[in-house]
């Protein structure tokens, strides 16, 4: 499941906005996005990440996904950072 690698990794931004930041500064490895999220609060977010060529794994929802980062609330995006 794609998730766990995001379960398991140590540094991780959750968020839009920290998430963004981090894949300005090229230090996003792995982008996941809910597909239930409002598009446009996604759409700027995945169109960045193809310029950066950024890899983007879609999440069914915004809660599995908060769940996954280990927070109680729903989440739109997040990402796996460099170590």
């Amino acid at each position: 499941m794609p998730l766990e690698r995001l379960k398991a990794a140590r540094k991780k931004t959750i968020g839009t906005k920290q998430t963004q930041k981090a894949v300005e500064k090229g230090t996003a490895r792995i982008v996941y996005l809910a597909k239930d999220a409002d598009v446009h609060v996604t759409k700027p977010l995945l169109k960045l990440c193809e310029e950066k060529a950024v890899e983007v794994v879609m999440v069914e929802s915004m809660a599995i996904l908060g769940k996954a980062c280990g927070i109680e609330v729903s989440s739109a995006s997040a990402a796996i950072i460099e170590e």
